[in-house]
């Protein structure tokens, strides 16, 4: 049996758009590579990455970076400069369900102002997550459909990657989502792609799972039925461990059962590989000794690779469990430990 939640457990824990748009402002100057300071009295002074390697935006007023600020406050200098290792990296920016016209456009506008790509991530499908740590998603499927319309509204003609929906392919082809739904989730997922997929300067990227869960032969059909011939590829390991070699043979094999879609990795926390140890249903939700992965970039080791990015934000909790907070809250004592595992 496959693990059924093995792309990991996900949450929207967004800010409103228009208060990051006010902090996107003072992230930089309009296309250099700095760095403003993330508050008046913050003090943690968060730079963008140099845009020929790593176009995606550092968000300066993220959960890390107010961290950072947070300890440099309390003269804990050590830990912050342990914290700075993710917070100045550019991280999914994950859409939250009540206004996602006003949280694409303050997004996406901070990363236009920053000169860079804002990354986003959808994941609110009807009947997400099977009722598991994530559970939620849109009421039906006209919801959703509203839903994606604010996004691709707020997105409008600015530069976005989009990551669509964790786990939602994949919980078609493991039994988790009931077979009733099946029909209505192709059928949005397609429609979202396409919407997406015709914004001016947008890329799509479907989530196709992970290298642990099972085998492309599995999940390539249904990717095309969910439009996967109208994305610009698609993802894999979001919000997982597995490893960046194995993560790109698994992402190889279905690129070429799919037309030889490009695809990303997320390497946000895959650093020391996935957790062998434990209930093996749950070695995805928070497992010890896990360090950060490659940093978020668009040089990659094989041209089908179009970038190693961070969907899942490091230090984010993966669900109630190991002694964790809700799914999608920030826990500090595991970011801490993701970064001194990397060092």
């Amino acid at each position: 049996m496959y693990v059924s939640r093995g792309a990991g457990t996900r949450a929207a824990t967004a800010v409103l758009g228009m208060a990051l748009f006010v902090a996107g402002c003072s992230s930089g100057d309009g296309g250099g590579d700095g760095g403003g300071k993330n508050g008046d009295d913050a003090g943690a002074a968060i730079s963008q990455q140099p845009k020929a390697t790593d176009p995606f935006w550092v968000n300066p007023d993220g959960n890390a970076a107010q961290q950072v600020a947070d300890y440099e406050k309390a003269g804990k200098k050590a830990q912050a400069e342990q914290i700075r290792e993710i917070a100045e990296q550019p991280t999914g920016e994950w859409i939250g369900p009540e206004n996602p016209e006003q949280e694409a456009r303050g997004f996406t506008e901070a990363a236009e102002k920053a000169d860079r790509t804002a990354l986003l991530v959808l994941y609110n499908i009807p009947h997400r997550d099977c009722g598991q740590y994530s559970q939620g998603g849109a009421a039906d499927g006209n919801a959703y459909r509203s839903w994606i319309d604010g996004v691709a509204k707020g997105i409008g003609d600015r530069s976005a990657t989009v990551i669509l929906e964790p786990d939602a392919v994949l919980h078609l082809v493991d039994g988790c989502t009931g077979e009733q739904f099946h029909e209505e989730r192709y059928a949005l997922l397609k429609e979202a792609v396409g919407k997406l997929a015709a914004l001016k300067d947008t890329k799509v990227y479907l989530d196709a799972g992970n290298a642990g869960w099972g085998h492309p032969d599995q999940i390539f059909e249904p990717l095309q039925r969910a439009g996967i011939a109208q994305a610009d590829g698609f993802a894999v390991n979001v919000s997982n461990f597995y490893s960046t070699e194995d993560s790109l043979a698994y992402g190889k094999d279905l690129s070429s059962k799919v037309g030889n879609k490009h695809f990303v990795i997320d390497t946000s926390r895959n650093g020391n590989g996935p957790y062998k140890g434990g209930n093996p249903d749950e070695r995805w939700c928070n497992p010890p000794g896990r360090a950060l992965g490659e940093p978020p970039t668009t040089k990659t080791s094989d041209p089908l690779v179009d970038a190693y990015v961070w969907v899942k934000r490091p230090g984010e909790s993966d669900g109630e469990c190991k002694g964790g907070p809700k799914a999608g809250q920030w826990w500090v004592d595991y970011a801490l430990k993701l970064a001194k595992a990397s060092d």
